[in-house]
């Protein structure tokens, strides 16, 4: 049961990043366009840069989850690294249970601020709600959270010591 969550998780993971690497390549090929059409063409158009903003919501929140489960977030090892036994495994808890409480909150109040603002247009695009532009911050959220339930479920709560020679620091 657990090998099977643990793969769902991999393939949530492989589901944000092809959301986060396309909102990236998206972004990088229409803020040139728009660039271009307002500077060379002497017509701006005017949807590049709010549908920019949009992606770049969308990439936020996916890239922020996904760096959290590939651990790659900024993290002081220092503390962990001198603790050892229970100590180490309750430091460990109680930092996956903050994390937890903070992807609680982003689930709870961004499904509010989805329901408050679903009836509301964005301007330049009007067939889009402003609800779903703020979507990415739920979704966030739960995404995060599962990540957070896999730590705790398999007991991986810091990141192992890099053993790569490659890795190493030379002081030579």
């Amino acid at each position: 049961m657990l090998a099977s969550f643990v793969r769902l998780m991999d393939g949530l993971q492989g589901l944000c990043t092809v959301v986060a690497g396309v909102c990236l390549v998206v972004i990088t090929l229409i803020i040139p366009l728009g660039v271009f059409t307002r500077y060379v063409l002497d017509h701006a158009l005017s949807w590049p840069e709010p549908l920019a903003v949009l992606l770049m919501i969308w990439f936020s929140f996916t890239a922020a989850a996904l760096c959290y489960r590939e651990r790659l977030h900024i993290a002081v090892g220092y503390l962990p690294s001198i603790l050892t036994g229970w100590s180490r495994l309750a430091l460990g808890v109680v930092i996956e249970l903050a994390m937890g409480a903070i992807s609680l909150f982003m689930l709870v109040y961004g499904v509010m601020l989805v329901e408050v603002t679903y009836h509301q247009v964005i301007a330049e695009f009007p067939m889009i709600s402003v609800g779903i532009s703020y979507l990415p911050v739920p979704l966030g959220g739960a995404i995060t959270l599962l990540f957070v339930a896999e730590r705790l479920l398999t007991g991986r709560l810091f990141a192992e010591a890099e053993t790569d020679p490659a890795h190493a620091i030379s002081i030579e």
